[in-house]
């Protein structure tokens, strides 16, 4: 069954055909450098190709896919220092946010977060990497609203999408999403104590794994290809 047959049929199919292709990069399905073809990629989504064509675009416009010289598009390869920049803001924006929740956090709050990371446990637990993905996202979603500043919660999105192809190191990984869930708790305990320090730290500390896999494995490639 395709993945958008699951999805509501009234739905913009150009969002859908974007957002099942960006969860694949994010997963490490499709590769740094993958061509993208969108007669392929068309008939595993039966869509059409021009809805394919303007999702690679909208993913061209957030810096996943590149247009290759007589290729055509293909999963953007981030280069290091670009990951370390990249991530050097998100630690910023989202310390920034954990400093200005009211704590310690209301019930509503706690609530909303303890029923989305059941939901992410039950992914890891599954081994369901895709449902894992969507809960992360909904959760630090649900976290970084509770700063009351719309405009710092924007910018927190947008700037992870921007890395959400260096993830992919990490994404799927059955140790990386232990770790990832234990750190979530560890956020949602933190906003019920009060624990301003601990909680800036968590979300210091949630950044770095996929960041350093991410980097210590293009590295690596660019060393094996440098020695040949």
């Amino acid at each position: 069954m395709s993945v958008l047959a699951l999805k509501p049929a009234a739905a913009d199919r150009t969002r859908m055909v974007a957002d099942a292709l960006e969860e694949e990069i994010v997963l490490g399905w499709l590769l740094p450098r993958e061509r993208l073809i969108e007669e392929d990629i068309a008939a595993r989504l039966e869509v059409k190709r021009h809805v394919v064509r303007e999702a690679l675009a909208e993913l061209e416009r957030v810096g996943l896919v590149e247009r290759v010289p007589n290729k055509g598009a293909a999963v953007r390869l981030l280069e290091p220092q670009e990951v370390r920049q990249i991530y050097s803001v998100r630690e910023a924006l989202e310390t920034l946010a954990a400093q200005q929740i009211p704590l310690p956090a209301g019930s509503e709050i706690v609530s909303r977060l303890k029923a989305i990371q059941g939901v992410h446990a039950a992914a890891v637990t599954d081994a369901d990497a895709r449902a894992a993905f969507r809960a992360n996202m909904a959760f630090h979603e649900a976290l970084f609203a509770a700063c009351g500043n719309p405009h710092l919660v924007e910018l927190i999105q947008m700037m992870a999408q921007k890395v959400h192809g260096a993830r992919s190191i990490t994404a799927a990984n059955p140790a990386h999403l232990a770790l990832a869930c234990a750190e979530h708790w560890a956020m949602i305990a933190a906003l019920e104590a009060g624990d301003r320090a601990g909680l800036v730290q968590l979300c210091r500390d949630h950044l770095r794994p996929s960041r350093d896999a991410y980097i210590a494995s293009v590295e690596q490639r660019q060393g094996r290809d440098q020695a040949r």
